[in-house]
C-alpha cells in the first residue's frame, strides 16, 4: 500500500492502514486541511469549492468524503460530478469559487486515486501554499463548524456543455473548416470521463463519424491508463480497420492527449504538443514554454516564427509559472499536456483536439504526414536505483562539474545541452532512485547517451 504526499495533493492506493495508503481518514484530514487553509487565507461568510471526479471505482467514495468534511468546515460544495479536471478548472472560476479539488489518480492504475488542489483561479495551488497545508494537515489544526453553520452542497451537471462551448469558440478553432473536411475519429477513453465529454465535443467540433472506444465510464480501465504506445494497440488497429483519419486517446482525467496517425502509428506524445503550437504561432507568434523533460522540437518550432523558448522545472504549475512571466502564447508538457493561456492555465485535452483537428484541416493533409513536416528526436527514459548511503544531492552537483564547459540548467536536477541532443537528471522526491531522461536525433543515440551518463552516475556513486 502506498500513500504520497506532496505539495500538489495527496494520492494513494485505496485500502489498507491510516496514513499508509489512502484511506477515509488520510482523504477527511487533508480535505480538512485545505478547508481551513481557504478559510485562514481570508474573512468572509460564505466559502465555495468546486469538486468532480474521474470514473475510477473509489471515485464515488472519496467525493462523499471530501464533500462532508468541505461541509463540516462550514464550506459549501459544487458537485460536478464525473468530471474532466480541465472541465474542474474552469467550474472554479465559473461559479467563482474559493477552491476547488479534483478527485482523480491521473494515469496511475485503478487501485490508486487521489485529491488534486486549485486555487480561485481554477489553478493547481502553489509550492508554499502546498508546503502549508501539509503541515497543517499532519498536525490536524482545523476546527469544524457548529450545526448550525454547515456548508450546503449541490449538484452542477451543465460544466460539461459549458467547456465544450468555450473550447469551440476559441478564435483559432474553425469548426467549418473542420466540417468540410468530413473527418472520421477513433476515440480511446479508457472508460473513464473522456467517454462522457469527447463524442460530444467531437460532435459540435463538425466531426462526421466517430468510432468509440473503451467510452462507458465505469473506472474499469481496460488497459494501463497511461496512454503510452505499447497500451495503445487496439486503437491502432482501430483507427486503420475503420479508415479513420486520426485517433485520439486520452488519460482517465483527460489533461493528456494521444495522437495516433491514419496508417495506426503514433504521432508521438511529445509531439501533441509541437503541431498545435506550430499552428497557433502561425496565427499569433509568440514566446512558449514546455518542461525540462520535453522535446527540443517545440524550441525548433517557436524560433521558425521568432519567438522565444524556454523550459521549466518539471510540474505543470512550474510551467504555467513560467507561461505567465514570459507571456508565451502555448505551452504544456511533452507527456500531450496543451496549456493554452486563451482559454485557461491548465493541461486540457479537449483544448488540444479542437486546435489539431484544425491545425490538420488547414493543412489538408494526412496525419502522418503531419508529423514528418517536424524535426525528428527520440528520447530514451531510465532510472538509478541509489544503493542505501548514496546521496543523489551530491551526485548531481558532481555531474555538474564535470559538465561545466555545456550548457547546463539546473533549476530541476540538471539538464545538460550538447549539439542536438540533451540529458536530464532528476532526483525521486518519493524513491531512491535518479531519473535520467535523454534525447537525440536517433533512438539509438538517445540510449547511447542515457547509458554513458548512468555509468558515470554510478562510478561517481562508487
Amino acid at each position: 500500500m502506498t500513500l504520497i504526499k506532496s505539495i500538489s495533493g495527496i494520492r494513494g492506493t485505496i485500502g489498507g492502514t491510516t496514513g499508509q495508503s489512502l484511506t477515509p481518514i488520510d482523504v477527511v484530514r487533508f480535505t480538512s486541511a485545505f478547508g481551513a487553509q481557504l478559510k485562514a487565507r481570508q474573512n468572509k461568510e460564505r466559502y465555495t469549492v468546486v469538486i468532480g471526479r474521474d470514473a475510477r471505482i473509489s471515485g464515488e467514495m472519496v467525493s462523499q468524503l471530501v464533500a462532508g468534511a468541505l461541509m463540516g468546515m462550514g464550506i459549501h460544495v459544487i458537485d460536478l460530478g464525473l468530471a474532466t479536471t480541465p472541465t474542474v478548472e474552469l467550474g472554479v472560476t465559473h461559479h467563482r469559487a474559493d477552491g476547488g479539488i479534483i478527485l482523480t489518480a491521473s494515469h496511475n492504475p485503478g487501485q490508486w486515486n487521489a485529491l488534486k488542489l486549485l486555487n480561485a483561479k481554477g489553478e493547481f495551488i502553489s509550492a508554499e501554499e502546498g508546503a502549508e497545508l501539509l503541515k497543517m494537515a499532519s498536525s490536524d489544526q482545523y476546527e469544524y463548524a457548529p450545526v448550525d453553520q454547515l456548508g450546503k452542497w449541490a449538484s452542477f451537471d451543465g460544466m460539461n456543455d459549458i467547456h465544450i462551448d468555450a473550447v469551440t469558440a476559441m478564435k483559432h478553432v474553425d469548426t467549418a473548416l473542420i466540417s468540410k473536411m468530413n473527418f472520421k475519429v477513433v476515440i480511446d477513453c479508457v472508460n473513464s470521463v473522456g467517454g462522457v465529454i469527447l463524442p460530444s465535443l467531437l460532435k459540435k467540433l463538425g466531426v462526421r463519424e466517430v468510432v468509440e472506444l473503451y467510452c462507458d465510464p465505469t473506472g474499469v480501465f481496460p488497459h494501463n491508463p497511461e496512454p503510452l504506445p505499447q497500451y495503445l494497440a487496439d486503437i491502432s488497429a482501430a483507427v486503420v480497420k475503420n479508415k479513420a483519419d486520426v485517433g485520439f486517446v486520452v488519460d482517465p482525467d483527460v489533461d493528456r492527449l494521444v495522437v495516433v496517425n491514419e496508417d495506426g502509428s503514433m504521432f508521438g506524445e511529445e509531439y501533441t504538443l509541437v503541431a498545435v503550437a506550430d499552428y497557433i504561432l502561425s496565427k499569433q507568434p509568440g514566446n512558449t514554454v514546455s518542461n525540462l523533460s520535453s522535446t527540443r522540437a517545440l524550441a525548433d518550432v517557436t524560433l521558425k516564427y521568432g519567438g522565444t523558448y524556454t523550459a521549466a522545472p518539471v510540474g505543470e504549475v512550474n510551467v504555467v509559472n513560467e507561461m505567465k512571466k514570459t507571456h508565451a502564447v502555448i505551452g504544456g508538457e511533452g507527456n500531450g499536456g496543451i496549456i493554452y493561456p486563451e482559454l485557461h492555465y491548465g493541461r486540457d485535452a479537449l483544448v488540444g483536439i479542437a486546435l489539431f483537428l484544425t491545425h490538420l484541416a488547414e493543412k489538408q493533409m494526412k496525419c502522418s504526414a503531419l508529423r514528418k513536416t517536424y524535426p525528428d528526436y527520440f528520447n530514451s527514459k531510465n532510472k538509478i536505483e541509489l544503493k542505501p548511503g548514496v546521496d543523489a544531492d551530491k551526485l548531481i552537483p558532481a555531474v555538474r562539474e564535470r559538465y561545466k564547459n555545456h550548457p547546463v540548467n539546473d533549476q530541476d536536477g540538471i539538464r545538460i545541452d550538447f549539439d542536438r541532443e540533451w540529458v536530464h537528471l532528476r532526483k525521486s522526491n518519493t524513491e531512491p532512485i535518479i531519473r535520467v531522461i535523454s534525447e537525440s536525433t536517433t533512438p539509438e543515440k538517445a540510449e547511447a547517451l542515457a547509458s554513458k551518463m548512468i555509468r558515470e552516475i554510478n562510478e561517481l556513486a562508487g
